[in-house]
């Protein structure tokens, strides 16, 4: 079958470079012996590794100093839980942006601690577009306004970030950070899974701004508390020592092709190419309104689903995998996260070429 490209919506795709570095180190980290997997996360190595990804991580988003960044297990879903629960603290209301189903899930779950406002929401649209909001709406009763900045199921996009004045913006950026450059300081905290951009499942970082650490209940589980991993810089227990490890030689890889400024730059021409044939296309349409479509996440359907599975199929043949859209959208979905060459892109672009002149 030749070169397979996965366009899996995460896990995802892995820089080539990096997976043949860890097979590489894999048995024997530079030369100890051991493999990363089996080294005390109290060792010298490994408290090296952790502070090296912290570093790169700090110069590729530029990170104010004020900030600290958290390496934390759970995935995105329990921020759903710990951000109220660090946050929502002085008024406890929050203002959320309902623009998909990972943010349905976050409210969901704000809910159980505190008044949560849904200050705007697409859900009757189908989230096929971000939600305008109104900054009138906003009042200055709230600890935070939070924000899905990508919608990784839906394929839409915060192109503007909305000004909340004193009012910390909280953001999942799961599925986009890195992918752009943010003004990291227009937020109070940020968090992400790795298994989109970052690197692989069981790491979630954090980045939350000083200031709104310390008022955490003390009735409230220790592991769900953000300064117990700001005190002890992610060490408390043991973390998911691997993730961090290829999360380190991921941010390696981003900064050697040239940082962020660089890296939106090539996944503005992978997502340009593909929307720009769907656009031309006879067969294959795109229901996200333009100025919200995604860098990252960009599904597509046809006018049937038989036609959306024969797609599927002929895709396949042609090794580009992991194209189906979510359950609860259907049709196709590409996620062209950084490591997803241009190649890839083209390469999708040409096969739906060709089931189009099939299909006429």
């Amino acid at each position: 079958m030749g070169q397979i490209y996965n366009f899996s919506a995460g896990p995802s795709v892995l820089p080539k470079p990096v997976l043949e570095k860890v097979q590489e180190e894999l048995l024997s980290y530079q030369g100890l012996g051991m493999s990363v997997m089996e080294m005390s996360h109290r060792s010298q190595y490994f408290e090296e590794i952790i502070k090296q990804a912290e570093n790169l991580l700090r110069q590729l988003m530029n990170i104010p100093q004020n900030y600290k960044v958290l390496f934390i297990q759970g995935g995105a879903s329990l921020q759903f839980s710990m951000v109220p629960m660090n946050l929502l603290h002085q008024y406890h209301h929050a203002y959320y942006v309902d623009s998909g189903s990972w943010s349905e899930k976050a409210i969901k779950e704000a809910k159980k601690h505190g008044e949560i406002t849904i200050l705007a929401s697409s859900k009757e649209e189908n989230y096929t577009k971000i939600p305008p909001i109104n900054l009138l709406d906003i009042k200055s009763n709230a600890d935070y306004l939070h924000i899905t900045t990508n919608n990784t199921i839906e394929g839409t996009r915060f192109s503007t970030l909305p000004e909340t004045g004193n009012i910390p913006l909280v953001a999942d950026m799961s599925s986009n950070i890195l992918s752009e450059v943010y003004d990291v300081s227009k937020f109070g905290l940020i968090y992400a899974g790795a298994q989109k951009n970052i690197g692989p499942a069981g790491l979630t970082v954090v980045i939350v701004r000083e200031d709104l650490l310390g008022a955490f209940q003390k009735e409230n589980p220790t592991m769900l508390n953000y300064e117990t991993y700001s005190s002890s810089g992610s060490l408390y227990n043991t973390p998911p020592t691997f993730p961090i490890y290829v999360t380190k030689l991921v941010l390696e890889w981003l900064q050697a092709l040239g940082g962020v400024t660089e890296m939106e730059k090539i996944n503005r021409a992978k997502a340009n190419l593909l929307y720009a044939f769907i656009e031309e296309s006879s067969l294959f349409v795109s229901r996200v309104e333009v100025s919200s479509r995604s860098l990252m996440n960009i599904p597509f359907t046809t006018s049937s689903d038989q036609l959306n599975s024969e797609f599927l199929q002929f895709a396949a043949s042609k090794g580009l995998i992991t194209l189906e859209g979510h359950r609860s959208t259907g049709g196709m979905r590409a996620s062209i996260y950084n490591a997803m060459p241009i190649e890839g892109v083209e390469k999708l672009v040409d096969c739906m070429k060709e089931f189009e002149i099939e299909h006429r």
